[in-house]
């Protein structure tokens, strides 16, 4: 099984549904990982072998019940200040150059390699984009997002936040620009962070599946969470400390995920389409 969940924006919520999902299967006894193939980050994690990848991918790994690994996350750009990035590939530090568009086919290989292993050791892989999926400005050298989706024909799940509001047009909006040759991989849609009855949002829902044939998901509702921030929308650094950091994070996607499933996100249809 392999499933990506995008993000109409930095933000939206991409993070926190993928280790939801990835705790939903954990609890079905499924033997899941995550992955995110490029991750620009302010916080990362050193795995027990000494690499280093973003804290986001630490986190759904406990979630999923197993240890962080550099495969996980084989590209971390890393700001370092000043408008410095550190590149940092397969867990070590590298030489900026290597992110030239002239090197993106060898990063991605590193990527794609990544994920190869993860898929040979799991029965699921559920990834995580970065950022938006169509930055035209950005879209020949993407890795996380229709970059590994073309490699690997990953089938996608677009995540839309309706707090900061806009989100339908952000949901049609980011549909209508990926590019066709991986269009059809978008396979339904989430709105995140919505506060009340979510009941009203029936005939916007039924537009949005009109419009792009993409199957509704469910309805997150608002919650404060205490999980890793990882870009520049960060409130708090991406940085959450206290000797039961793990056991905090796991008890705060257990709580969410019953609630989110009560609210009515159902799962067993991402089940569906990450096996098909």
């Amino acid at each position: 099984m392999k499933v990506i969940f995008l993000g109409t924006s930095s933000g939206a919520g991409k993070t926190t549904v993928a280790a939801l999902y990835c705790r939903y299967l954990y609890k079905k006894g499924v033997n899941v990982a995550p992955f995110k193939a490029s991750n620009l980050s302010i916080s990362s994690f050193i795995t027990k072998d000494g690499r280093e990848i973003g804290m986001g991918q630490a986190f759904q790994a406990w979630v999923s019940g197993v240890e962080p690994s550099n495969d996980m996350n084989p590209v971390l750009l890393k700001p370092s200040g000043n408008g410095t990035i550190q590149l940092i590939v397969n867990g070590e530090s590298q030489n900026i150059s290597d992110a030239d568009p002239m090197n993106r086919k060898a990063v991605m290989r590193k990527a794609c390699e990544a994920f190869d292993r993860l898929s040979s050791k799991h029965d699921a892989v559920v990834c995580e984009g970065s950022g938006s999926p169509v930055e035209l400005n950005l879209l020949e050298k993407d890795l996380a997002n229709t970059g590994i989706m073309r490699e690997r024909r990953i089938p996608a799940i677009l995540v839309g936040d309706i707090e900061r509001g806009g989100a339908f047009a952000a949901l049609y909006g980011t549909w209508l620009l990926m590019p066709e040759d991986v269009r059809p991989l978008l396979k339904g849609f989430i709105i995140n962070r919505f506060r009340g009855d979510p009941s009203i949002l029936g005939g916007a829902v039924e537009k949005i599946k009109e419009l792009t044939g993409m199957e509704f998901i469910g309805t997150i509702p608002y919650a404060y969470l205490r999980f890793p921030e990882e870009d520049s929308l960060s409130t708090t650094g991406g940085k959450l400390e206290g000797p039961t950091l793990t056991d905090a994070f796991i008890n705060n996607a257990d709580s969410l995920l019953e609630i989110a499933e009560e609210y009515g996100l159902d799962l067993k249809k991402i089940e569906d389409i990450s096996s098909s």
